[in-house]
């Protein structure tokens, strides 16, 4: 026990609020001053063995030793104490020997049913006699030999009771929890703990086949072939489903896993825990890993057990000889044994299922089709949800990926096939990882034939290369024009990993008319001004946090931020991200870029011949752009000196 600084041998003790329990504290179990979510207050006593003086700090009198028998009643144990005088146990826990007795506490005596306590106390010198004895072990053990999962032969015929000593620093007899340990005397050594135990002879599958709540899972058990590991030796906890637990579930729903001996096995191997977990053993939430390989948050409210934050143990600490079964009235489906339209509807993606049923396309969720589902997360749609039309069931159909894919296995440029027969490509970034413009927003979760990826926005496919794209978008008709007489055209046309900062008409308008002039008029500028709009990696607005850098096809670095949500390219905020092409992304800017040693001076003189075709494909682009009042004078200077 922790002992009180500068206090000879005063332990301390947390006692939980609006309770009688007590927890006699070590270093390892401050417990930070909470058990279960109650607070606990600390008092201070005197350890094993010594008492106060008065006058004197702490208790700096050693008591004098004295035999078992004695030391039951200055220990708070004097119900065990009269007990073991009227079972005639007395001479024996007296006289010469080395014992160990587990000693229920008075309260643990008083909270036994009336019925048991009568058979008990009915026949004193076969029952009671018996159970006190299987409370005793032949020899010495202290709390230190008192290792995680070994059994003790009791003195009643040998029987076991087994140890477990926890990481938290609780040490459970038979899963009652030591209150004192270590009481030392003549004849051997007093535990006090906090339940009568009894004897058990049964294995975990034993508990199973003579407990009439457990028929369903009885025959779960024996359609999966468990029997055999629930009667091994082994230390177990069984989260047991009562017959109201499987009750709960929908028809529909238990038969299909029932039908299933994957799916069966993984939801039974869910309910069972790697080791004996006693309820007293747990004082705050941990995760344990259960035999299928998943994890369960096993916790306490108050009085209550908990599984994943709910109070649905119904009984609990079932001994078996093989470890302990805790009855539940909830079956604990594993994401393993779920559909992917049942995994989707408990996820943050339910309204993503309302939209693939709209469109007919639930039976690709709840099959047996092996496919992941790209579900973009609820909040994409917190102004509703899109209409369903034959465009957007497409869409939806490149939202089901072909194979069930795990994203911890994806790589960079890796292709993927979806249902709607487009290639879509992953890529990866230190902060991210992204499918096209969408970007995975939650891990993901594995069901029986699909995963589900929680994705941050509606994904779009590709529909043509750069120049495709902004030929197809009126609003680049001056840069498509542009690009063409720089002769970049079969650059952004190739195969390839490009990002393109383009600006629209409106960026080409804003420029000063000396600029605009200068740079049309010079087919070698143009061409580096461009280059330096465009980088030869693909860079999604998903994989910007605060701040990249791309270094451009003209030689000098872009800077790309993320501030109040909106992409900026050397601070300027873009108009439109993440536009895909099959071979790069586009961001639309109202601005064009310069590069910091290019800053050219405004000239009011007419642009030079080179103009004259950048404009004439302009021109039979966007009829937009000659009715602009800024672009008007360019234009009839153009075609007056074309027909001259």
């Amino acid at each position: 026990m922790e002992r009180r600084p500068k206090s000879p041998n005063v332990c301390a003790v947390q006692k939980l609020i609006g309770t009688n329990r007590k927890y006699f504290t070590n270093c390892k179990q401050w417990y930070q001053r909470k058990i279960c979510g109650k607070s606990t207050v600390i008092s201070y006593e005197c350890c094993p063995g010594y008492e106060k003086v008065p006058g004197e700090k702490g208790c700096p009198a050693a008591l004098p030793l004295s035999n078992i028998y004695e030391t039951l009643g200055v220990v708070g144990s004097a119900t065990t104490q009269l007990y073991s005088d009227r079972s005639n146990l007395r001479p024996e826990i007296e006289g010469p020997g080395s014992f160990t007795i587990f000693a229920p506490s008075n309260e643990a005596w008083a909270s036994l049913s009336a019925e048991t306590l009568d058979s008990l106390v009915s026949n004193v010198n076969i029952e009671l006699l018996n159970a006190l004895r299987y409370h005793m072990v032949n020899k010495r053990v202290l709390t230190d030999d008192l290792k995680h999962g070994i059994t003790l032969n009791s003195m009643y015929q040998d029987l076991p009771i087994q140890i477990h000593h926890y990481p938290n620093g609780i040490v459970t007899v038979n899963c009652a929890r030591l209150l004192k340990a270590d009481h030392h005397a003549t004849n051997g050594v007093v535990h006090v703990i906090d339940k009568v135990i009894a004897t058990t002879t049964n294995s975990i599958q034993q508990i199973i086949e003579t407990e009439e709540s457990l028929e369903t899972l009885r025959a779960a058990v024996a359609a999966s072939d468990l029997n055999s590991l629930l009667e091994s030796e082994g230390q177990y906890t069984l989260l047991a489903p009562t017959n109201e637990a499987f009750e709960k579930i929908p028809q529909e729903t238990l038969n299909r896993i029932l039908g299933d001996p994957e799916a069966l096995r993984d939801l039974l191997n869910h309910h069972i825990l790697k080791s004996a977990m006693c309820a007293e053993a747990i004082i705050a939430g941990l995760t344990m890993e259960t035999l299928e390989g998943t994890t369960l948050d096993v916790g306490c409210s108050g009085e209550e057990l908990t599984l994943n934050g709910k109070p649905i143990i119904a009984n609990k600490d079932v001994l078996a000889t093989n470890g302990v079964v805790h009855f539940v009235n909830e079956l604990l489906i594993p994401d393993s044994a779920k559909t992917l339209f049942e995994l989707a509807q408990e996820s943050e993606v339910s309204k993503s299922t309302d939209l693939f049923r709209q469109a007919g396309l639930s039976s690709h969720l709840t099959g047996s089709e092996r496919v992941t589902l790209l579900a973009p997360v609820n909040d994409v749609f917190k102004d509703g949800l899109p209409i369903v039309d034959s465009n957007m069931k497409n869409l939806l159909l490149n939202h089901i990926v072909r194979d069930q894919l795990s994203s911890k296995h994806l790589y960079h440029g890796q292709k993927l096939q979806t249902l709607g027969d487009k290639e879509l490509r992953v890529f990866v970034y230190r902060n991210n990882l992204c499918i096209e413009n969408a970007c995975i927003a939650a891990h993901d979760k594995r069901g029986r034939f699909g995963t589900l990826f929680s994705m941050d926005k509606m994904l779009t496919p590709p529909s043509g290369s750069v120049m495709d794209v902004l030929k197809a978008d009126h609003r680049f008709s001056t840069l498509v024009a542009a690009i063409q007489s720089a002769g970049l055209t079969e650059n952004l046309n190739r195969p390839g990993t490009f990002t393109v900062f383009a600006p629209t008409n409106e960026a080409f308008r804003a420029m000063p008319q000396g600029e605009l002039n200068k740079l049309m008029g010079n087919a070698k500028e143009l061409a580096n001004i461009l280059k330096f709009h465009v980088a030869d990696e693909i860079l999604v607005s998903g994989a910007v946090n605060a701040l990249v850098r791309l270094k451009s096809m003209q030689g000098d670095k872009l800077e790309v931020s993320m501030k109040n949500n909106i992409i900026h390219i050397n601070k300027e905020p873009v108009a439109e991200s993440d536009i895909m092409a099959t071979n790069g992304v586009i961001y639309a800017v109202n601005s064009v870029l310069q590069p910091q040693a290019s800053k050219p001076q405004e000239r009011g003189d007419e642009p030079a011949d080179p103009a004259l075709e950048i404009f004439k494909q302009a021109s039979a682009l966007s009829k937009v752009s000659q009715r602009n009042p800024r672009l008007a004078p360019v234009y009839s200077r153009l075609l007056a000196r074309m027909k001259n």
